[in-house]
């Protein structure tokens, strides 16, 4: 990849208008079509420069804060990457460790931790009606406190995860779907099935799919989403789902036959969630200061999910897919039957032939995440990366830029 190879991204960068300056990035669907094509251009934009040995720090210091209420490998190394990638310095906000544990507001805690503070991200994906609540607390916080002269800077606050979207995740899927095919013109008509998968581990969040389909039925694609009774998802992104959908050109239906789904797919995504009603019973303990009884609730979780264990991406049924050669993607970690628990979401040959996909996969979400860092915190990210190229400082010294 060379620099003159790299200028038609930056020239398509200019034309776009996105509206994320001194703002946030928590759901997809709140953001205009252009802020989403922003976020693709600047990341494949830097993941270019990355492989060209282009130095990428747009930041001469700063903190960039995680708060991850809930356990990560790729996201939390993800945003930790993209900070040191543009020039910041990571902090793990452990509330533990801190004065949140003894009462400390939101709206102290938040302008506490922003005095030098770039972005924010925030992970809060357990209960229903918490995560993207604590996440819009947080963002009102921030804007508070630069609104009244108390922080220097306004924070981006960006989702790393919540109890409704996973919106680092659904626009790395993106990312991921864009160059696998070519463009995103060549995903109108493509059929993705997001499909619920059997898994023993725990009760999963709803926000990958919940991501997947308020995400890519933007985009003219025909969206199918599968599930057996009673692991529905939130009814109002169905709703906008379906809405973007007709909007979009494509389609948005509901099945609860996996094999239905994997029929003539050009992508399937098989991946486990907790049942509506879990979730609900899950926050209603928490409400109710009885946290102590969730692990009893997990068990009941993954005794529910034992009644659908033949919900598996299947030999057999990646055969159904578009001549048997549908793509096959994942959030990861999978549950992968006989390697990492005797039954689960994938067969082991299918994974294993689509590994190499499935963590390059992931490896764009540092890049997205990037993105959304430079977005929110420049007003002109377009200015800024121009000037990095034309200045081509390299990236490792010793090594000739490509």
């Amino acid at each position: 990849m060379s620099k003159a190879q790299i200028q038609p991204l930056l020239d398509k960068l200019s034309t776009l208008k996105p509206d994320l300056y001194n703002k946030d990035f928590l759901l997809t669907w709140a953001q205009s079509q252009d802020d989403l094509l922003s976020v693709l251009t600047v990341a494949e934009t830097l993941e270019n420069f990355y492989r060209a040995n282009i130095a990428t720090r747009a930041f001469q210091g700063g903190l960039a804060v995680s708060n991850f209420r809930d356990n990560s490998t790729r996201t939390r190394f993800s945003f930790a990457s993209a900070a040191s990638l543009l020039g910041l310095s990571v902090q793990d906000l452990d509330e533990t460790k801190s004065q949140v544990a003894h009462g400390e507001t939101v709206r102290e805690t938040a302008n506490m931790i922003s005095f030098v503070t770039e972005v924010i991200g925030i992970r809060d994906d357990l209960y229903v009606g918490y995560g993207h609540e604590y996440q819009q607390a947080v963002s009102d916080a921030v804007q508070q406190g630069f609104t009244e002269g108390v922080l220097p800077q306004r924070p981006g606050v960006i989702n790393l995860q919540c109890d409704r979207d996973h919106p680092t995740q659904s626009m790395t899927d993106l990312l991921h779907l864009k160059q696998t095919f070519g463009s995103l013109e060549n995903l109108r008509g493509k059929k993705v099935a997001m499909t619920w998968a059997y898994s023993p581990s725990y009760g999963k969040p709803l926000s990958v799919a919940q991501g997947t389909i308020g995400l890519l039925t933007r985009f003219g694609m025909d969206v199918t989403l599968a599930h057996p009774e009673g692991y529905d998802v939130m009814p109002d992104i169905m709703d906008t789902a379906a809405q973007q959908a007709k909007a979009s050109g494509g389609s948005f239906k509901l099945t609860h036959s996996m094999d239905d789904a994997f029929e003539d797919a050009d992508i399937v995504y098989p991946k486990s969630w907790a049942p509506m009603s879990i979730m609900v019973e899950r926050t209603d303990l928490l409400k109710s200061g009885r946290g102590k009884e969730v692990q009893a609730l997990e068990k009941k979780a993954i005794a529910l999910n034992g009644s659908h264990m033949d919900w598996q991406a299947t030999e057999a049924r990646m055969a159904r897919t578009k001549a048997g050669k549908g793509l096959y993607m994942h959030c990861l970690p999978a549950d992968i039957t006989g390697v990492s628990c005797d039954q689960g979401e994938v067969d082991a040959t299918v994974f294993d032939r689509y590994w190499r996909e499935t963590y390059h996969e992931a490896e764009h979400k540092l890049y997205i995440i990037a993105a959304m860092m430079m977005l929110t915190r420049f007003p002109d990210a377009h200015a800024v990366l121009q000037g990095l190229l034309d200045e081509g400082r390299p990236r490792r010294f010793g090594q000739p830029i490509r």
